[in-house]
C-alpha cells in the first residue's frame, strides 16, 4: 500500500511540475530600461556616422625655397651704412637670384631677393656690371647698384656706373653644354664708394663692400626669317 501511494505522487507531481527546457521558453525576457533604449542609435543614424567618417589624410608635400643655384653654392654678403644699417649674409637657400646681359649688351646685371616677411616685404640688391661679356672674366669693372625694398616703396640707386666697382668677376659653366639657353654661375666682389640715394634724394645709403654669387642665363638672338618669296 505504502509503495503505490509514493508511485502516484510521483506521477503527480510529474504531470504538475513542467520540464526546465518548458520553464526557460516560458520565462519572458528582463525588460530593458528605457534611458538604454533611447541611448541606442537607430541603423539610420549608425549608416550616416559610418558615412560621415573622414578617409585618412594624405599627407601634402612640403614644398621648400626654389634657392639661388642648383648646386646650393648662392650667396650674397653686404654692408650697408646710412639711412639704414644693415650687414647682409644671406645663403643660397633663402634667396632667389637671377641675371642675364643688359638689354644694351653692354655688360651683366644680377639680382639677388632676400627672405620674404610675413607682411610680404623682402630686399631686393641689383647689380649692373658693365665691360664684361658671356664666359669671360674681369677686373675693374664699372658698376651700378639699385637697392629695392619691396612692399615699402623705397629705391635707392647709384645714378651712374662710377660709385661702384667690381674688383673681380668670374664665370663659371652650368648644366650641360650647348644648346640655345645657356647658364653661368657669376661670382664677384667689389665696394661703392659714393651713397645710392632715394629718387627725391632725402636718403642716402653706402655699400661699402659686397660679395656674392649668383646666375645669368643667356639665350642665342632669334634667327631672322627669310623674306617670303
Amino acid at each position: 500500500m505504502r509503495r503505490l501511494l509514493l508511485l502516484l505522487c510521483a506521477c503527480g507531481l510529474a504531470a504538475v511540475l513542467p520540464d526546465a527546457a518548458s520553464v526557460a521558453a516560458a520565462r519572458p525576457a528582463p525588460a530593458v530600461p528605457a534611458w538604454i533604449a533611447a541611448a541606442r542609435p537607430a541603423p539610420a543614424v549608425l549608416a550616416w556616422i559610418a558615412a560621415a567618417r573622414p578617409a585618412p589624410a594624405v599627407p601634402a608635400p612640403v614644398g621648400g625655397s626654389r634657392g639661388c643655384l642648383p648646386g646650393g653654392n648662392g650667396y650674397l654678403r653686404a654692408r650697408i651704412r646710412g639711412a639704414l644699417n644693415l650687414d647682409i649674409d644671406w645663403h643660397d637657400a633663402e634667396i632667389e637670384c637671377e641675371g642675364g646681359p643688359r638689354p644694351d649688351g653692354s655688360g651683366l646685371r644680377v639680382s639677388f631677393a632676400g627672405p620674404r616677411h610675413a607682411d610680404g616685404r623682402r630686399l631686393r640688391l641689383v647689380f649692373g656690371v658693365g665691360a664684361v661679356h658671356e664666359g669671360r672674366a674681369g677686373r675693374a669693372l664699372p658698376t651700378n647698384l639699385t637697392v629695392i625694398f619691396e612692399g615699402e616703396e623705397r629705391v635707392f640707386a647709384t645714378r651712374g656706373e662710377d660709385h661702384c666697382t667690381v674688383d673681380e668677376l668670374r664665370q663659371e659653366r652650368l648644366g650641360a653644354l650647348g644648346g640655345s639657353l645657356r647658364s653661368w654661375r657669376i661670382v664677384a666682389r667689389g665696394f661703392c664708394t659714393s651713397p645710392a640715394s632715394t629718387l627725391n634724394s632725402d636718403a642716402r645709403i653706402l655699400v661699402s663692400r659686397f660679395d656674392f654669387a649668383g646666375s645669368a642665363v643667356f639665350a642665342d638672338e632669334p634667327r631672322e626669317r627669310p623674306p617670303e618669296t
